[in-house]
Formats: C-alpha cells, structure tokens, sequence
C-alpha cells in the first residue's frame, strides 16, 4: 500500500506526460540490464558518459534488443577517471546530449525492472538526469545480482566472509569475461549472471531493491 501511495506521488510530479508509461505495470518475466561507465563515483557531481542496456524476457538475453551510447560530458573528463573507465575525450566527440540519450534509454526501458550490479549507483546517477528533465527519479524497481549471489552462497558462519567482486562472481559462475570497462559488455555478462542467478536461488525469494 505504501509502495502504491509513493508510485502515485511520483507520478504527480512527471512534468512530461509522454513518459507516464514508466509508471505501467510490467510485462511479466522482461527485464532489463544496464550499467553506466561515469566521470566518477559520486552521482551528485559526476556525469554519465556512456550507457548499455540489453532486454532480457523469460531465460533469454535478447542481442537485438541492446542499447548502447556515449553522452556529451559538460566538461572535459580528467586523466584519473579515464584510467578507471578507459572512455577517452576522442570517444564522446560524437556524443549524444544527455537529454536526448536519457529520453532514449527511457523508452528502451519502459516500465521493466532494472537489473545491475551495484545497481543503486546506476540508478542514483541516471535519476539525477530524470530528475531534472522530468521532474522524477527513475520509478523502476530494481535486481541487485550481488545480492542474489551472496543468497546461493552457503556459509559456515554469519560472519562468513562472501567475496562480491564482479570478477569473482563471474569466475564462479563460468560465465565468460567480455572486454571490460564497456558499458554494454558489462550489462552483457551482469544479464548472465541474473539468469544463472535466477534458476539457483529459491523462487520464493525476491530481489527488488526499492
């Protein structure tokens, strides 16, 4: 009930009504996976300089349905950063403005359940851009797949030690590494691991993050 009151309020606040259909009722068993490579790890002040996305619907990774873009920075990125998400300034000269790119990823979207690893993060810097171009915060529930893996993890101990490091997760899981530090690629394999995920962990259990 308190979830129905906060989604109504939300939806009040949309200041463009063509994008009222982030509030539908999701299409059973579709989802999607996203991940950002940003300017840096704080949402407030750093910026989204590309994004991946790819539909998933029942078991299957759907390769036609993907979604790949860089966005224009407002300012040029510094040399920290790049080794960190390996974006170089020669890669965002054909970026997209980040309205535009944000319009797009939302209608790709829809009103799917966001899937991600460390998705809150994602989730918080793409509401910065929604927020200020719509009036609201990204409403989709969100798939956390760390959170999965860490429930199939048998431990000996509360206070067992579970190592939730993307590659470890992919390593443990067979799923094969493609290159990093893409935005698609990581949205890529974070997908396989939600449907290794999915099948390993009791059915009863749920996963959505807000």
């Amino acid at each position: 009930m308190f979830d129905t009151f906060i989604k109504n309020w939300n939806r009040k606040k949309l200041k463009n009504l063509n994008f009222d259909f982030l509030f539908d009722e999701p299409i059973d068993n579709e989802y999607v996976c996203l991940d950002c490579e940003t300017s840096g790890l704080n949402p407030k002040k750093d910026e989204i300089l590309s994004i991946g996305a790819v539909h998933i619907k029942e078991n299957k990774i759907l390769m036609r349905k993907t979604f790949n873009i860089f966005l224009k920075p407002s300012k040029n990125i510094n040399a920290e950063s790049i080794k960190i998400h390996h974006i170089r300034p020669v890669d965002l000269e054909n970026g997209q403005d980040p309205k535009e790119a944000i319009f797009q990823l939302l209608e790709f979207i829809g009103s799917r359940p966001i899937v991600g690893y460390y998705i809150k993060f994602d989730v918080a810097i793409i509401s910065k851009y929604t927020k200020e171009f719509i009036g609201i915060k990204l409403p989709n529930e969100t798939i956390e797949v760390s959170s999965m893996y860490y429930k199939t993890r048998k431990k000996s101990s509360d206070y067992q030690f579970i190592d939730l490091k993307f590659d470890t997760i992919l390593k443990n899981l067979n799923i094969p590494a493609l290159g990093k530090h893409d935005a698609l690629n990581d949205a890529i394999m974070t997908s396989m691991m939600f449907l290794k995920l999915k099948d390993l962990t009791p059915a009863k259990t749920t996963f959505y993050t807000n």
